[in-house]
């Protein structure tokens, strides 16, 4: 008698494919998200530039003293986006992972739209801005030990 391989109902597939993609997200890099903060995105944008790349400790002693106001939720989301990494990867200690942030990028959020009293009648338009900001932190990638050239004379 013949082999018969019984065909996979395409749902059956698609529900495999869902489970894997969960599993790989069970691991490496945590996102943190923050949304909705009263800030204009270019404030914002100045403090998240200062610790794009690097190391997670040294991003955290530059955002508790840096002066702009936005250091402060910033250090606040750091420390979330850290607690996230810690609960998906249960079996790595913090000190030996050497995490840094890999990205952080801040979007406009919405605009609320004010009026305020102008000379003769008029009124001025005042746009209160908001933003959105996502940071990803994941490990040091390991570096590639490279030999080094002998120079023959």
């Amino acid at each position: 008698m013949e082999t018969v391989e019984k065909k996979l109902k395409r749902s059956v597939v698609k529900r495999a494919k869902l489970e894997a993609i969960k599993e790989a997200a069970k691991k490496g890099p945590a996102t943190a998200y923050l949304k909705n903060v009263p800030t204009s995105p270019r404030k914002m944008r100045l403090v998240a530039d200062l610790i794009r790349g690097q190391r997670v400790s040294h991003a955290l002693s530059i955002l508790k003293y840096e002066a702009m106001h936005p250091a402060a939720k910033l250090e606040k989301l750091l420390l979330s986006a850290i607690s996230n990494w810690e609960a998906k990867n249960t079996e790595v200690k913090l000190e030996e992972a050497d995490l840094y942030v890999s990205e952080i990028f801040v979007d406009g959020g919405r605009i609320l739209k004010r009026l305020k009293p102008a000379p003769q009648g008029r009124a001025h338009r005042v746009r209160k801005r908001s933003n959105h900001v996502t940071l990803v932190v994941d490990r040091m990638p390991a570096k590639e030990k490279v030999a080094p050239k002998v120079i023959k004379e």
